[in-house]
């Protein structure tokens, strides 16, 4: 494996702070999530709110910081889950090849056909909106992608000589899956994860953005930029800082991943 790029080590150490901002919010922030104040809204970045108050006097870097929870949570949700589905999926069809392979394959390419925020848009317009929402919606077209992934890669596994040798020995299928082909399937699996966070990132704000996510009071920050679009005119900062941490969120998880992809592909080690 070679050393990250300098970019990636950028975005590893901008995510890091990202997630322990997320993690102590309530340390770091200086008022309390939902605390209202109608006299002060709409105040201009200061000493005092560092990034403005929006138009019921909440504080928006409280709300980024909670959002951050929010957003990371829902990012760490769907890549969990689809990648539970996904990998699980994917091992299975690799190894089994034959029939099995065809019927998983068949399944994923159904949901592949559909545009992702599409089928994202479809699911969560059937499903009530809130944060669970959106973590459904995105996982139902994120799977096929790990599954297809790991499909891939499996077969090759399976084709190698340590798997034949634990064949020959009379090691169950189940076991030669677990301790052979899936540990060994994983690292394209993990440099996509990676990359995947900052789609998702985007793919839930939108969809909080559409009033398909996020609901009210939650801290979202595709919420809270679909609340002040009507005054970006007049008060900026109201959509302003919740757009720059959904770009500098996005912006970390890409070059990371990029520079994870570049740091384990075989084709460029040193020879």
């Amino acid at each position: 494996m070679r050393r990250l790029d300098p970019l990636a080590r950028v975005g590893a150490v901008v995510l890091a702070l990202i997630v322990l901002a997320a993690i102590f919010a309530p340390l770091l922030s200086p008022y309390p999530e939902d605390a209202l104040d109608p006299l002060n809204s709409l105040l201009p970045p200061s000493g005092e709110h560092w990034f403005g108050t929006d138009q019921v006097g909440r504080d928006i870097f409280t709300r980024i910081l909670y959002g951050a929870r929010t957003s990371l949570g829902i990012v760490a949700a769907v890549l969990g889950l689809s990648a539970l589905i996904g990998v699980t999926l994917g091992v299975i069809a690799g190894y089994a090849g034959g029939w099995t392979r065809d019927v998983i394959m068949r399944v994923t390419d159904v949901f592949l056909a559909f545009p992702a925020l599409l089928l994202a848009l479809a699911t969560a317009v059937v499903l009530r909106p809130s944060v669970t929402t959106v973590i459904v919606a995105i996982a139902a077209t994120w799977w096929p992608w790990y599954a297809r992934l790991t499909a891939s890669v499996a077969a090759s596994v399976a084709k190698r000589g340590y798997v034949d040798a634990a064949q020959c020995l009379g090691v169950s299928p189940p076991a030669i899956v677990v301790r052979h082909v899936l540990p060994n399937s994983l690292t394209p699996v993990l440099v996509q994860l990676s990359n995947d966070g900052g789609g998702i990132i985007l793919t839930a704000a939108a969809l909080s953005y559409l009033g398909l996510g996020a609901q009210e009071p939650t801290a979202e920050w595709g919420l809270m930029i679909e609340q002040g679009q009507s005054l970006l005119t007049t008060d900026w900062w109201v959509v302003t800082f919740p757009g720059l941490a959904i770009m500098l969120t996005a912006f970390a998880f890409n070059v990371l991943g990029e520079g994870l992809r570049a740091a384990l592909d075989p084709r460029r080690l040193p020879r």
